[in-house]
């Protein structure tokens, strides 16, 4: 707490004095300081927990549109600080993050990139507080991005796209192959489509993607050809666009189509056949053709453009790689 009261003395003189002059009046404050008791006030918005200003923040993130599956990797993240450090947030500093972080990589043995997610995490949660006026500034500030190696993901080629296509044995399964090369959607978004959603003569629907934002998506000839033979065979009534194949026809789930392309990547002899590598692959396809950042970012449903510049960044490198090759 003593800290804290020293920051915030300190913010308020920075106007005023140099770095140098702060700097000695941080240690004549620390020595008076120390000789006294410092309590915070009863009944003021001081004794407020951590927890209750975790669960503000979720609120907060809530109300913004993050799913419940975001929302609990946040707080699950920030509940381990809170744990670990064991001290109130506001008087938590840069150095105290940054051995957690050094220390939460040796303790759990995970990768930078795990590292640094835990990092923003943190950093989003600390800047949320100063805004709100709770902390006078982030103590993440100071903690930049965790630079970690680039690697390049592997998309479909053509050939392999037309071998998955020829490999399936029904006519939903080649359906929602080819719903996936065709838009690139998230699996979440495929299975919340229903029936009524597609637009036929537009070859068009509309998806909800993360925090429920909707927007139009378009698919091929072929995609329109197989998705009405597909749906001219079903025997049920289920208002879901995509179901199980048998009885009781209960709408595909998630974890139905990552496992019905698993089986068909076996069948194919194709390794690693998931949702997610048909979306990189149309993204990265979008970027051969030339098409500009913000097409794709509207394209693939994304919020910031930073997201998309990382399709962009891979390809840069694929580039790169080609060059040093010839």
């Amino acid at each position: 707490m003593k800290e804290q009261l020293i920051r915030e003395i300190r913010t308020e003189m920075s106007d005023i004095l140099s770095e140098r002059q702060l700097d000695k009046l941080h240690d004549v404050l620390l020595s008076c300081l120390n000789k006294v008791r410092i309590e915070p006030l009863q009944g003021t918005e001081y004794m407020q927990s951590n927890i209750d200003y975790l669960k503000l923040y979720i609120s907060a993130k809530s109300i913004e549109g993050c799913s419940e599956k975001t929302l609990s990797y946040y707080d699950t993240t920030i509940r381990k600080m809170i744990a670990y450090l064991g001290k109130d947030i506001r008087e938590i500093t840069t150095e105290e993050l940054r051995v957690y972080l050094a220390d939460y990589q040796k303790i759990h043995n995970v990768s930078k990139v795990t590292i640094d997610n835990v990092r923003r995490i943190l950093s989003g949660f600390f800047a949320w507080l100063e805004d709100e006026n709770y902390i006078i500034k982030s103590p993440a500030r100071r903690i930049h991005k965790i630079k970690t190696a680039q690697t390049i993901k592997e998309t479909f080629s053509d050939e392999t796209l037309e071998i998955l296509k020829s490999s399936c044995t029904n006519a939903r399964d080649l359906a929602l192959v080819e719903f996936l090369v065709s838009t690139g959607v998230r699996v979440g978004e495929i299975v919340r489509l229903n029936r009524q959603d597609i637009n036929f003569s537009e070859r068009s629907c509309i998806v909800f993607g993360k925090g429920d934002k909707e927007r139009e998506i378009y698919f091929d000839a072929p995609t329109k050809l197989h998705l009405q033979i597909y749906l001219n065979s079903r025997q049920d009534d289920n208002e879901a666009l995509f179901v199980s194949r048998n009885s009781p026809y209960k709408r595909l789930s998630v974890s139905g189509i990552e496992k019905m392309l698993n089986t068909l990547g076996e069948r194919s002899n194709i390794k690693n056949v998931h949702p997610h590598k048909f979306r990189r692959t149309l993204a990265t396809m979008a970027i051969d053709k030339g098409m500009p950042v913000e097409q794709v970012q509207k394209l693939l449903g994304h919020v910031r453009i930073d997201t998309t510049m990382h399709y962009y960044g891979k390809q840069v490198l694929m580039e790169s790689d080609v060059l040093k090759s010839a």
